[in-house]
């Protein structure tokens, strides 16, 4: 009845225009009310700073600051001509450089949306320049940028790994496997519609001093993600330091090596890391609200026996858990959605024998293929916007991007070892 209550109280505000944290506290106030104990309405306030308080959480920023000082050093610039030298000289050279740079980006800031922006504010217009249908780059700009929240670092695993106290350095080597697996898998889609739709190759030939000279330049842009992934790895740094770390790197390498970084870019790369914090921790706290409520009133473990009389192997919980992400990250917020979420389905996966690691990846990818998906698709909305590409006509073609990262999730439910292979071999 609670859920349902949540439900009503929370698509009603929606709708009406407030803001989605303005809509969780309305919700979480509705379930106070509900449960009739008006003087503990102070716990709203505790639950709010509490959901933002987990030391791990500071990684957030310092990886949206990389993210943001990466394209002021020219680093982004550099990524991108490295990966047009290795793979331009095929067929739709370009929608691979893309998938490649993605890639490269997502072992740096850990965010979709920032891949998103950063590369597809230079590869949308230069595909479109090629002669490749404006939603097709769009499209393959937004679902190369699925990989972000998947491959370490990732802001999305760092939430997660709060919430359920699972350790977010093993989350990270969960995802290196299944994030490489799915940029792979946008790659082998890009053939086939580089053949179909006859895309014209960018570079006439392969060239090897072309590729040297584009990996010296690119040298630090390279040496970033084993920055941070090599940190965690090793031990030496935990997330947080890593981020911090990379953070320092890259404005060193912004002011000593390439000499594109200067004061006012610093600046402006801080302005934008608290004003998409600021929105982000908001939404955590407000969600945090509406999950202690459902915890306090037991709703997971009330529908534990529900889901499993009808979903009894572990597969089949998975499967069941990406379906109701699905359909919920279509109309919510994808922060907001994995906040609410993970309390719900964190105690199924327990009763119901799931590793941890696993749930993990599942659920940060049932998470992420929301950014792709209408109504809501954040993505869409970057890609649309920095490419100047109808956002009515993008929707429309997004569904085969869709269906190849909802691939990947099924692949990764049926096969766990893709996401366990390689934390198990480093020993966590």
């Amino acid at each position: 009845m609670m859920t349902l209550l949540f439900l009503v109280v929370f698509f009603t505000t929606l709708a009406t225009g407030l803001p989605l944290f303005v809509a969780m506290l309305c919700t979480a106030l509705a379930g106070f009310l509900y449960i009739g104990d008006i003087g503990q309405l102070r716990l709203m306030i505790q639950q709010f700073y509490g959901g933002m308080e987990p030391f791990s959480l500071l990684a957030i920023p310092y990886f949206i600051l990389v993210g943001e000082l990466m394209g002021g050093a020219g680093l982004t610039n550099r990524l991108l001509r490295f990966a047009e030298a290795l793979v331009g000289h095929l067929k739709g050279g370009l929608g691979y450089v893309t998938v490649i740079t993605s890639i490269i980006f997502a072992g740096v800031n850990g965010s979709a949306a920032a891949d998103a922006s950063a590369v597809g504010s230079i590869m949308i217009p230069a595909m479109k320049k090629g002669g490749y249908p404006d939603a097709y780059a769009a499209g393959l700009v937004a679902g190369s940028s699925l990989v972000g929240p998947i491959i370490p670092p990732s802001i999305f695993m760092i939430l997660l790994g709060a919430m359920t106290s699972t350790n977010v350095a093993a989350l990270f080597m969960a995802g290196v496997v299944p994030g490489l697996f799915m940029g792979l898998s946008f790659m082998v889609m890009h053939r086939i519609y580089a053949s179909k739709l006859n895309l014209p190759i960018t570079n006439k030939s392969f060239s090897f001093t072309r590729l040297l000279s584009s990996t010296g330049a690119a040298a630090a842009s390279l040496f970033a993600p084993g920055v941070i992934i090599g940190g965690i790895l090793f031990g030496f740094m935990t997330p947080t330091e890593s981020g911090a770390v990379a953070s320092l790197y890259v404005i060193l390498v912004g002011f000593l090596w390439t000499r594109e970084l200067t004061l006012g870019r610093v600046l402006s790369a801080l302005s934008n890391t608290v004003r998409l914090t600021s929105v982000i921790f908001i939404v955590i706290g407000s969600a945090t609200i509406v999950g202690w409520i459902l915890s306090a009133e037991r709703v997971p473990q009330a529908m534990a026996p529900i889901v499993m009389n009808y979903a009894s192997t572990p597969t089949q919980v998975l499967l069941f858990i990406s379906v109701i992400i699905f359909m919920v990250g279509m109309f919510m917020e994808e922060v907001a959605a994995l906040v609410l979420l993970t309390p719900v389905f964190s105690p199924l996966a327990v009763a119901a024998g799931i590793d941890p690691l696993h749930f993990g990846i599942v659920m940060t990818l049932n998470i992420t293929i929301a950014l792709i998906t209408p109504p809501m698709g954040a993505c869409v909305y970057i890609v649309a916007s920095v490419g100047g590409v109808s956002l009515e006509k993008l929707f429309k073609h997004i569904w085969p991007f869709v269906l190849v990262a909802m691939t990947c999730q099924l692949i990764l439910i049926l096969v766990p070892g893709i996401s366990l292979w390689l934390p198990r071999l480093l020993g966590y």
